[in-house]
């Protein structure tokens, strides 16, 4: 055993470590190759209803599949419960690993594109001998799939601009995916004997939507020894270098990791600089210089002769800030975006904390497309110590997503009202996400919408308009008196789908105009309304609200990306609608706009 990571079990390093997550993936992907293969398709719903459950279960389930003690919750059979008994013990499945051999090795990565679902991608399969991404490009180059029945010219473009996506996205993760890998990792270093202090640093740190590595940094006096042992974690899949001080890996999951191991009273100065951006280092670098100093990852130095600068010593990476004239800049401003100068003149905002929140708003449950019940999603927020939650399924043209019509809205109304009755410190707000249609309408009328405490307007079809005629759509739905908040402004999907076109500016001087509210959606593959733009609404007099869009009790957990989003966008809590009071609320939902 290496260098006192005692924690790395002989069990560890031959069994590969599985996650709720890992389940619920190997499940989903089993779905599809049932597919592939025209198999029942109440099988196929069974492993993909079983994933679901997986991601949602409250308890420990991995402990529980690894018990073999999955007997008796729901959405999970004989059949299953063995097999995500056996996933879990021992790291694989052999009925899905016999599933796997059946198609070629890369078949499977077909499915990470836009647009191409199990009955597409054996089309390609059978017809073309379709085996990888890189065998789909090139049929489309030579308009192979233009030529199949049922795709055309059309499909193959839009497949050629998924691809093309993808491309550009090879190597990059969902802040919100990695988030339990960082925190895996930070409580192992924190355990080392030789470690006395230890951080995250880099985009992640920043809190930017998505990341290309994770870069770990460590203060020890053993930087070899501790930089070995980070070769060792069982997170680890090969090792691209281990020297004196730094070590990189590949982590199971594809994303490359960095660790740094420097020495206590450098580290407040690695911290800084390994957080970034580059842009901030080097505008603070430029500072420095001004006052007569140099400043790198190591220390301060005189900048007329190189020696060390000992006029005050630097315990903590803030302390590097105040020795320049700045107030303390917190990690997810400094993108040189104006927070040198606001920190010159103590203009820096006091940045909103994940409990500063009091509730939140859009968010499904199984009357449209979400897997946890109505009384399930109440639970879960109150379990969050939330005052309220908004309830907003989806509306009747949403019909892949089973969304309510009239009727079964304010049937659903209804029984939000009598659940009030049943709390004494919480609240449910009854909602509806209503679809802007093309032309900027609504998909219920003024007379169901007044039945609501609040409605989300949202796009979610004809995504193709000009920017204009999108900007306008959405501006008039705005307008409308019953249009509480406005959904995912661009409706992007990050690391799958680029927003549509839209003015943002111009949206969120409607937005201002109309006392509408943007939600910061921060689903992680969303967290839409984009961080550059809120400060600039926040300006107008726009308010946010930290939305899940949650559509299980787990999404409601997205909120402290959410928060993390907002402080970027350098929202304080002010700015957030939902860090208000539920009698607050209330009594803003029943004031009209106009007077808002």
């Amino acid at each position: 055993m290496l260098g006192g990571l005692d924690r790395i079990s002989s069990a560890d390093e031959i069994t590969p470590k599985m996650t709720r997550e890992n389940l619920a993936e190997v499940l989903e992907e089993i779905a599809l190759l049932l597919e592939l293969k025209d198999e029942n398709p109440f099988k196929v719903r069974a492993y993909r209803h079983g994933a679901d459950t997986v991601r949602n279960y409250d308890g420990d389930i991995m402990q529980l599949a690894i018990d073999n003690q999955l007997t008796g919750i729901k959405g999970i059979g004989e059949a299953l419960r063995e097999k995500l008994h056996e996933l879990a013990s021992t790291g694989s499945l052999k009925f899905h690993q016999d599933l796997l051999a059946e198609f070629p090795a890369g078949l499977t990565e077909l499915f990470d594109l836009q647009g191409l679902g199990p009955k597409k991608v054996k089309i390609l399969h059978q017809s073309l001998g379709i085996a990888s991404i890189a065998d789909l490009k090139t049929a489309c180059a030579d308009g192979k799939v233009a030529a199949l029945p049922g795709f055309g010219e059309k499909t193959q473009n839009k497949i050629l601009e998924a691809i093309a996506l993808h491309e550009t996205f090879a190597g990059t993760f969902l802040l919100g995916d990695v988030n339990p890998l960082v925190s895996e990792i930070l409580e192992t270093l924190r355990l080392h004997p030789e470690i006395s202090r230890v951080a995250v640093a880099g985009s992640y740190r920043r809190s930017k939507e998505t990341v290309h590595d994770l870069d770990f940094l460590v203060a020890t006096k053993e930087g070899a020894l501790v930089c070995e042992d980070f070769t060792t974690l069982p997170q680890v899949e090969s090792i691209i270098v281990c020297g004196e001080t730094k070590a990189s890996v590949r982590l199971k999951t594809g994303i490359q990791c960095d660790l740094r191991a420097v020495s206590n009273a450098q580290f407040p100065f690695a911290l800084q600089y390994f957080t970034g951006s580059k842009e901030h280092n080097v505008a603070l670098r430029s500072l420095a210089l001004k006052q007569g100093l140099s400043l790198n990852e190591y220390g301060f130095t005189a900048a007329s002769d190189g020696n060390p600068e000992i006029s005050s010593v630097i315990y903590e990476e803030k302390d590097i800030y105040h020795k320049l004239g700045l107030d303390y800049i917190e990690p997810e401003l400094r993108e040189n975006r104006g927070e040198l100068e606001a920190a010159a003149h103590h203009q820096l905002p006091r940045l909103v904390q994940l409990d500063n929140l009091r509730g939140t708003f859009h968010n499904h449950t199984t009357e449209s497309d979400g897997t946890s019940t109505l009384e399930e999603m109440a639970e879960e927020a109150m379990e969050l110590g939330l005052q309220y939650l908004g309830i907003a399924d989806h509306s009747k043209s949403m019909v892949i997503a089973n969304g309510l019509d009239s009727e079964r809205l304010l049937k659903q109304v209804k029984t939000i009202r009598q659940l009030n009755s049943t709390f004494t410190h919480f609240r449910l707000f009854a909602g509806s996400e209503v679809d802007i249609h093309k032309d900027g309408s609504l998909d219920f009328d003024d007379s169901t919408l007044a039945q609501l405490d609040y409605c989300v307007a949202s796009v979610h079809n004809i995504f193709n308009l000009p920017e204009e005629e999108m900007t306008h759509r959405i501006c008039r739905a705005m307008e409308n008196e019953h249009v509480t908040m406005l959904g995912h402004l661009t409706g992007r999907l990050l690391l799958k789908r680029e927003g549509y076109a839209v003015n943002h500016a111009a949206i969120i001087d409607c937005a201002a105009e109309t006392r509408t509210i943007i939600e910061l959606n921060c689903n992680p593959w969303r967290l839409d309304m984009d961080w550059r733009w809120w400060k600039r609404a926040r300006d107008k007099g726009v308010l946010c609200s930290i939305n899940p869009d949650a559509h299980s009790t787990m999404g409601l957990h997205f909120l402290g990306i959410g928060v993390r989003i907002a402080r970027k966008g350098w929202l304080r809590k002010k700015d957030i609608f939902n860090t208000r009071s539920a009698a607050d609320v209330e009594n803003f939902l029943k004031t009209p706009k106009a007077k808002r």
